[in-house]
């Protein structure tokens, strides 16, 4: 049964950081690429950053503008998502993929980030 399990958000000021984490169980994790994403009330999904298996190849989206980094720990399944610079349009529902399945698939129940201005 595949579950992943995200942790680490909060309330934060404009310009606090936040690291998130996100467990995954019922797959074998360093079999794939893992990915972060979000949704924000009333919008669709946004994808934000992705790794390889090893960690070595990293990519978030441009309009983050270098605010946002992933990492993983193959030793404990799991990945995460350091975010700095944190701005009031970050506000979303933030969860954890794997290339599994697809960044749109969320296997847990996310973790909320609320940023005040």
């Amino acid at each position: 049964q595949v579950r992943f399990v995200e942790s680490g958000g909060g309330l934060v000021q404009t310009g606090g950081s936040l690291k998130l984490s996100c467990v995954a169980s019922g797959i074998t994790f360093t079999n794939y690429g893992m990915q972060w994403a979000r949704q924000a009330p009333g919008k669709g999904p946004e994808w934000l950053c992705g790794l390889d298996i090893y960690g070595g190849n990293r990519y978030c989206a441009g309009s983050l503008e270098g605010r946002f980094r992933i990492s993983r720990d193959n030793s404990k399944n799991e990945v995460y998502l350091q975010m700095d610079n944190l701005k009031p349009d970050d506000t979303a529902l933030y969860y954890c993929a794997s290339d599994r399945d697809g960044w749109q698939v969320r296997w847990g129940p996310g973790t909320q980030v609320t940023v005040s201005s």
